[in-house]
């Protein structure tokens, strides 16, 4: 099987619209949440949000496929275009059928079917959009990535909730390492801060009602964690077989070294008890990756902050490390960014890579009390500088989805 490096990183999140503004944000531990400003949510129990701040779809997309796409696609494209320009892929000198797209959402283009809905509430079927479907579909954005640089390589998307964007990148390096293309754009993308979303975990009681501190919010494995926060945006990675990059003199960030997915089979919202899909998830990416369980000391964690996900996720990685769980770090940087949903495994893959890069690990913010369910190294509110030669990253969804993606510092 060939060798899969990554060569390109692209990022819009809350927390910075471009990989260097994101990674300076995690380091230095700023929140990017505040009050939901999209729609009222006065009548909402939950009003706070991660939002994107000064985003402008027009700048990567023209305005007519802008006005014909859901947000959820201009932020998938947003990341994408940074990633190919950060990865320096001259797409003209390669053959692009050779060049792929997977990219993730939980939902798609629910601002969309909101939108549209009301239209055909208020004013009848006959003026709901003819672009209705093609927006809100949630392969669309993998589609318009494919369509802005003329990829036609293997080209679909990965829907497994909160682990979209995760098993995205896995069937990524899987493509590659089986020659099936030599570039894959990979990653995930999500725009779900709409009234219909948020009502939706609120009913769910998912996410946290600390209004009045919003950049207090999310805190995952304190003891006074109260939900997740909804988080928006994308993360894109550009990986190669190491044959392609190598030929082309790239730049290589990390190697990629492996990936698995399991399922709880055990209930649509609630963990496996003692979080035995994440174990065996964490487990199987070991083996994939022919890693001793010594050499990882960076998880990137799944790390909502709702009660059972920390608590299990805690009782996961010790079930898979043993002894060794008290020397590594959890790290939640869902803590400033809020949940991504379907782009969570995006971005947090990007942080792990950057964190191999430049030795540091960014913290996990708004940690004041300890929980003894929670008793991992999170790395409290001040970012680390320390090497990280491997890092994992976890990916928990709805549905008991899991994935796990292990990567490490290139070495020829």
């Amino acid at each position: 099987m060939e060798r899969v490096v990554v060569t390109g990183l692209g990022v819009v999140s809350p927390v910075g619209l471009s990989v260097p503004d994101f990674w300076k944000s995690l380091c230095e531990g700023r929140s990017g949440v505040g009050k939901i400003t999209r729609f009222d949510a006065s009548g909402f129990d939950t009003r706070i949000a991660a939002e994107l701040k000064g985003f402008n779809p027009e700048t990567h997309m023209d305005r007519k496929d802008a006005r014909r796409s859901d947000r959820y696609t201009h932020y998938g494209v947003a990341a994408a275009v940074e990633a190919v320009q950060d990865a320096k892929l001259d797409l003209d000198a390669t053959d692009r059928k050779r060049v792929g797209v997977i990219v993730g959402t939980g939902i798609g283009g629910m601002e969309t079917f909101e939108n549209q809905h009301a239209i055909l509430l208020e004013k009848g079927p006959s003026r709901v959009s003819p672009f209705f479907i093609p927006m809100m579909i949630g392969d669309m954005a993998a589609g318009q990535i494919s369509m802005k640089f003329l990829a036609k390589g293997p080209n679909f998307a990965t829907v497994s909730a909160c682990a979209s964007g995760a098993h995205a990148i896995g069937e990524a390096f899987r493509t590659l390492q089986r020659r099936d293309a030599d570039v894959m754009i990979a990653g995930g993308s999500e725009a779900t801060i709409t009234p219909m979303a948020i009502a939706g975990f609120c009913s769910m009681k998912a996410m946290s009602t600390r209004n009045d501190e919003p950049e207090r919010a999310s805190r995952p494995f304190d003891k006074e964690r109260d939900g997740f926060v909804m988080g928006e945006g994308s993360g894109i990675a550009i990986m190669e077989t190491l044959t392609h990059a190598l030929a082309r003199g790239a730049r290589i960030y990390c190697e990629m070294v492996g990936y698995a997915a399991t399922a709880d089979a055990h209930h649509v919202t609630a963990p496996a008890p003692d979080g035995e899909g994440a174990a065996r998830a964490m487990k199987l990416a070991l083996l994939d990756a022919n890693l001793p369980l010594e050499s990882i000391h960076y998880i990137n964690a799944h790390g909502t902050s709702t009660s059972l996900n920390d608590k299990l996720e805690t009782t996961a990685v010790k079930a898979v490390f043993g002894d060794h769980a008290r020397k590594l770090v959890l790290v939640s940087t869902k803590s400033m960014t809020g949940h991504l949903l379907g782009a969570a495994g995006g971005i947090e893959f990007v942080a792990c890579a950057l964190s191999i890069r430049d030795s540091i690990i960014p913290p996990t913010i708004n940690y004041e009390f300890p929980d003894e369910e929670c008793d991992v190294d999170c790395v409290p509110n001040e970012a680390r500088r320390q090497e990280v030669t491997v890092a994992m990253s976890n990916s928990l969804g709805f549905g008991g989805h899991n994935s796990t993606l292990v990567i490490k510092k290139y070495d020829r």
